[in-house]
């Protein structure tokens, strides 16, 4: 049995095949459940993401502008992206802090040594507003200038919480290695 492409996986969808809807909902809900929680902080929380965004992948994939392979999971993860953060606003939950971690170290750690599922937790352990302006620069590499749009706040404010968070990451990660180390 071959492979079936994200071509012909969207071309099946796109004809209402009911099962294809399935086959593209398996593919890719781990990665879109792995999105989701680098946005939100819960997994209850992330699997309401999760279902708003294929409930609107699968109301706009007519829409959806096929660009090769790949494209189609990196516009799955754009829809959840935009809607945990459509999420945390309408929970009022979007909130930008300015407090500054205590660790000052300027060397980063290494997060080659960190398990993306512990990365994602401690992701998850950010504030909010750092969290969405890392996930949004870093993931989607966006500028700070679409971030601000997005987000509604000022560039400089984009630009300070991705500072802050990495900061705060780099603190985080380097408590969970000195753990590991331990052990």
């Amino acid at each position: 049995m071959t492979s079936e492409t994200e071509s012909q996986l969207l071309e099946a969808v796109r004809s209402g095949d009911r099962r294809a809807m399935r086959r593209l909902y398996d593919r890719y809900a781990g990665y879109a459940m792995a999105t989701g929680l680098r946005y939100v902080a819960s997994q209850e929380d992330a699997r309401d993401v999760l279902q708003d965004s294929f409930v609107k992948v699968f109301t706009t994939i007519s829409r959806f502008d096929y660009r090769g392979e790949g494209s189609l999971k990196a516009w799955i993860s754009r829809i959840v992206a935009n809607q945990a953060i459509d999420y945390l606003r309408s929970k009022q939950r979007l909130s930008f802090v300015s407090d500054v971690p205590n660790d000052t170290e300027d060397e980063e750690p290494d997060v080659g040594l960190v398990p993306p599922e512990v990365l994602t937790r401690l992701i998850a352990q950010l504030p909010t507003g750092y969290r969405l302006v890392l996930n949004l620069y870093v993931f989607e590499q966006l500028p700070h200038k679409e971030i601000a749009r997005q987000l509604g706040i000022k560039e400089e404010t984009s630009a300070s919480q991705f500072n802050r968070a990495k900061r705060k990451l780099g603190e985080l990660i380097r408590i969970y290695i000195k753990q590991q180390e331990r052990i």
